[in-house]
């Protein structure tokens, strides 16, 4: 059996609550110094971003130094670097702490901001906002909510107490309630219970069903409804499958309003325009908390815009567009 190589801690401190990149070097490889493997493997940086990071003391080694342009190739060598991030759009809406200890925080997340870094969206994260504003570097997160989805999420405090509060969600020992704004069938007997086998690939952005054995479970039913045709839905998923309750909706013939991928893919949105977001939200989360035995009934405060004020909503307003050009 292998043995499992553990990293020592990164050199580097965190910069905008972003960790710095790690890459170990194979064990066994051809390459005679440690740049010639780096150009190599981060070859999609663009040329001569290796060499200038290099020259300029931007790659370190685990005791803090600076790499030589012309440092030996180390097998199983570790190094560590800062990317360099293009500017992002700023997600002007608050996140805002539900509960708060010594071991998690919970935070209520507006639409729009990505819950951890991922492709274009990295500083303007839940996870990188939250490390600055809390001065919590450790900060991980136990879960996540789609960038377009408002409401509850699950940060850890501890690294070494993550893995238990991710149990939670992967044995289904976490009570998720959610909410959402769709058209009202009156003709369907309610609740309904939906059983489907989805299934997400890698590149397509719309995850989609297939036959088979049903891997995705939602209880859905109305709350309330009202004369505009419109309805406030009740949303239990009892498992967790990539855009589970945005399928599920969409295949009981009401899709969630605002939703750009179901039932039909729409054209990308510009940067910095948060108008329509889709009307989804994390109302709830219950559990039991694994490290203090604590009972948790947590309750996001947001109300969704388009059952507020539906014509506002529909109309794009409140306008919040953020220029994405430079300021």
């Amino acid at each position: 059996m292998r043995r499992r190589v553990v990293a020592p801690p990164s050199p580097l401190p965190q910069r905008d609550g972003i960790d710095a990149v790690r890459v170990r070097l194979p064990g066994v490889g051809n390459w005679a110094t440690a740049r010639e493997y780096l150009v190599e493997r981060l070859s999609g940086a663009g040329d001569g971003v290796v060499d200038g990071m290099l020259r300029d003391g931007r790659i370190v080694g685990a005791d803090g130094r600076a790499v030589a342009p012309d440092a030996p190739y180390v097998p199983g060598m570790f190094v560590w670097f800062h990317r360099e991030l293009p500017a992002e759009v700023p997600v002007p809406f608050p996140l805002e702490v539900v509960y708060r200890d010594a071991h998690i925080v919970v935070v209520d997340k507006p639409h729009f901001l990505a819950t951890t870094p991922r492709g274009s969206h990295v500083t303007e994260t839940a996870l990188a906002r939250l490390r600055r504003e809390l001065d919590l570097p450790a900060l991980g997160a136990a879960h996540r909510l789609d960038r377009l989805t408002a409401g509850l999420v699950l940060f850890t405090v501890r690294p070494e107490e993550r893995g238990a509060y991710q149990g939670l969600f992967r044995e289904r020992r976490m009570r998720k309630v959610y909410e959402a704004v769709a058209p009202y069938d009156a003709t369907r007997a309610w609740p309904v219970t939906v059983r489907s086998r989805i299934v997400k690939e890698r590149g397509r952005l719309a995850a989609y069903e297939v036959p088979g054995e049903p891997n995705a479970v939602s209880v859905v039913e109305p709350v309330e409804h009202r004369g505009d045709g419109l309805a406030r839905y009740r949303l239990v998923p009892q498992t967790g499958q990539t855009h589970q309750l945005r399928v599920h909706m969409t295949a009981l013939g009401v899709p969630i309003l605002g939703d750009p991928l179901y039932p039909e893919v729409a054209p990308p949105v510009p940067p910095g325009d948060f108008r329509r977001p889709l009307q989804l939200l994390a109302r709830e989360l219950e559990f039991t908390d694994p490290v203090t035995g604590r009972e948790h009934r947590l309750r996001s405060g947001r109300v969704l815009d388009a059952w507020a004020a539906y014509g506002r909503w529909a109309a794009g307003g409140p306008d919040v567009v953020v220029p994405s050009g430079p300021q």
